[in-house]
């Protein structure tokens, strides 16, 4: 009989792990809520059980005896990740990064007692009443303590409409809080990594762009970064003893971080798992050539890292989110001019449907390119996306 991999989530996030795991002859069992998601259908068998029943999933892994439990590109995931692995004696992060690497305060409070670059920042349960508004520096992001994907995320620039705003992030948290913090000017990046036995190796720093204010939504990342090889030798050691600090040992993190412009490193948070929207799954192998999903799989395993080239790496890679006709017919053009440099797409595009956050966008593509800037024109995104109309991106 093969061995067993639990696979923790469903979606098309998920996909490339579970495709990853029957490759190499396991067995896969997918846990998640039935949604008819793609995995659903892909694993070898699935289990309807929410990710939030941790007790009921480790209930069938006792039974299943896995040889590992993963997942990637999902918080709530890697949460229910640790916690299994820790009571089934697999190889995973210690308990406490399950609260530290989730939530936002938790992380916030972790990077300031390590004398991290970390924003100002104050939790509000749900019944609690508002700081006074003279000791808020505005303008201010408010956002759920324990949420992703862009839910849930407002700018303010002034007192105005705070009180509905942290009202609005505490209904999409999962412990009904939300978070204050100060707002970072500057571009986003993010930088992947993986870890063993506590060595962090970085293996790429992406380029992020988003609508801008109010939402910041996800619009596109790119690699390279662009920054310079000191920059991104600054951005390395902050990141990893950001790791550090949330006790992240082993598997894949992704950590995001502004640079301001007077160029300082500012982070802004840390997921221990890979990161989503393609960046770990595709760009990352794109453009090292590293196969990033098995090297999560090796360390849900035990195993040594596989740090074998699978690919050639590319000078640039770029994957780009559809939220309008704008896009959409930018992304027609490209397919019908420049064919060769889309890698794969998934377009799923109602454009009747609004865009709300990372989960309502209507699609995207991922190209390759000779250089970063020829990345950033094929992909239409721009070299300052915080100077976007958001309204124009989000209509």
């Amino acid at each position: 009989m093969a061995d067993r991999v639990v696979v923790l989530g469903a979606s098309d996030l998920q996909l490339p792990l579970i495709e990853k795991a029957k490759s190499l002859g396991f067995e896969t069992h997918v846990f998640a809520w039935a949604a008819k998601d793609v995995g659903e259908k892909v694993a070898d068998v699935f289990h309807p059980i929410s990710l939030t029943e941790t007790e009921a999933i480790l209930r069938v892994c006792r039974q299943l005896r896995p040889a590992a439990v993963a997942s990637i590109a999902s918080d709530l995931a890697a949460v229910t990740a640790v916690k299994l692995a820790q009571a089934l004696g697999l190889p995973g992060n210690p308990p406490e990064t399950a609260v530290l690497a989730s939530n936002k305060a938790a992380m916030r409070d972790a990077f300031q007692r390590a004398g991290l670059p970390t924003p100002w920042h104050r939790k509000i349960r749900q019944g609690e009443p508002l700081p006074a508004m003279s000791l808020l520096p505005f303008p201010l992001i408010v956002k759920p303590t324990d949420r992703s994907g862009s839910r849930g995320i407002f700018r303010l620039e002034t007192p105005e409409g705070l009180a509905e705003a942290v009202a609005f992030a505490q209904g999409e948290s999962f412990e009904r809080a939300a978070i204050l913090e100060e707002y970072i000017e500057g571009k986003e990046y993010s930088c992947e990594c993986i870890s063993e036995a506590g060595r962090h190796i970085a293996l790429a720093i992406t380029e992020k762009y988003t609508t801008g204010a109010p939402h910041f939504i996800e619009i596109g990342h790119i690699q390279p970064s662009g920054l310079s090889s000191e920059t991104e030798e600054r951005v390395r050691c902050a990141v990893f003893r950001a790791l550090d600090a949330l006790q992240i040992r082993t598997g894949a993190s992704h950590t995001e971080f502004r640079i301001t412009p007077r160029g300082e490193i500012r982070l802004i948070e840390t997921g221990a798992r890979m990161g989503g929207d393609c960046i770990g799954s595709d760009l990352v192998p794109r453009t090292t050539g590293f196969d990033y999903v098995k090297m999560v799989l090796d360390a849900a395993l035990g195993r040594p890292l596989d740090r074998t080239r699978i690919l050639r790496p590319a000078p640039a890679a770029a994957v780009r989110y559809l939220l309008n006709q704008k896009d959409l017919e930018h992304y027609e053009w490209l397919k019908r001019e420049r064919p060769e440099t889309v890698l794969r797409e998934h377009i799923h595009f109602d454009p009747s449907a609004p865009v709300t956050d990372s989960a309502s966008r209507k699609g995207f593509y991922i190209l390759q390119a000779s250089s970063r800037e020829q990345a950033q024109q094929l992909a239409d995104l721009r070299d300052n996306p915080e100077e976007k109309d958001s309204e124009e991106r989000e209509s």
